[in-house]
C-alpha cells in the first residue's frame, strides 16, 4: 500500500487537503449542538410543539397527505419524499422550544420545496443513489487503478465526483428550507423578537452542511493529487 499511494504523498496530501476541512467540520458540529442546546431551553411563547407546528404549516400549504411520524435520535428529523412523511425526532416532535419549532419548520420547507418542483432538490434527489454508490466505493475503484489500469481510477474519480456534486446542490436545498421556513414562522407561529433565535439556529444548522461540502471537496482534491502521480 505505501509503494502504490507514496507514503509522504498519501499523508501530506490529508495535512493540506483534509485537516483544515475537518477541523471546520468540527467546529460547526461544536456550533450546532451548542445551538441546539441553547435554543431547547427557550420555549416558544406561541407554546405550539414541533409536530404542531408541521401540521399547521403542511396543511396551510395543501400538503395535508403528508404524513407527520416520530423517528429515534437526536437531530435525526428529515423529509422522506418518496414515502411523503415528515419524520421528527422526539425533542422535535414534542418540544414547544425555539428549537423545535425551528428543525420542524425547515423540514416541512423541504416538503414544500417538493410540492413545487423545487429544482436543486429534484437534482439532488437524483444524484443521490450515484453520490453514495460513488462515495462507497470509490477507495476500492483507486486501489484496483494502481494494480490494473487508470481506467478504474478515472471511474472512481468521476464517481467521486458525483459526490461532491450531492454536497454542493445540498447547500442552495438547505438554505433555501431554512428561508422558506422563517418565512412561516413569521406568519404568527412565532413572536417577532424570537425570529432572530431561530434564524440563528437555523444558521447553525446550514454550517454543517457548509463543512460537509468543503470536507468532500478536500477528499476530491487529495484524491487527484494521489492519483495524479498514477496517470
Amino acid at each position: 500500500m505505501i509503494n502504490m499511494f507514496s507514503y509522504t504523498g498519501y499523508y501530506s496530501s490529508w495535512f493540506i487537503f483534509v485537516l483544515p476541512a475537518i477541523l471546520f467540520a468540527t467546529y460547526a458540529q461544536m456550533k450546532i449542538s451548542s445551538s441546539y442546546k441553547k435554543y431547547s431551553k427557550i420555549p416558544s411563547k406561541s407554546g405550539l410543539t414541533g409536530a404542531q407546528v408541521a401540521r399547521y404549516i403542511l396543511d396551510k400549504n395543501g400538503l395535508n397527505e403528508v404524513r407527520i411520524e416520530q423517528v429515534r435520535g437526536v437531530l435525526t428529523d428529515h423529509y422522506d419524499p418518496r414515502a411523503r412523511v415528515l419524520r421528527l425526532s422526539p425533542e422535535v416532535y414534542s418540544g414547544s422550544s425555539i428549537a423545535s419549532v425551528s428543525v420542524a419548520s425547515h423540514e416541512v420547507g423541504h416538503a414544500i420545496q417538493h410540492q413545487d418542483g423545487y429544482f436543486p432538490l429534484i437534482l439532488r434527489n437524483t444524484i443521490a443513489p450515484i453520490a453514495m454508490f460513488g462515495s462507497n466505493l470509490v477507495w476500492i475503484f483507486i486501489i484496483l487503478g494502481f494494480i490494473f489500469s487508470p481506467f478504474f481510477i478515472n471511474l472512481g474519480i468521476a464517481l467521486f465526483i458525483a459526490a461532491v456534486l450531492f454536497q454542493i446542490v445540498t447547500l442552495p436545498v438547505e438554505f433555501n428550507a431554512s428561508r422558506r421556513a422563517l418565512q412561516q414562522l413569521e406568519n404568527g407561529i412565532i413572536s417577532r423578537d424570537q425570529i432572530d433565535q431561530a434564524e440563528s439556529m437555523l444558521k447553525a444548522a446550514a454550517l454543517t452542511y457548509v463543512a460537509a461540502t468543503l470536507v468532500a471537496i478536500s477528499e476530491l482534491l487529495r484524491l487527484l493529487a494521489i492519483t495524479n502521480r498514477r496517470r
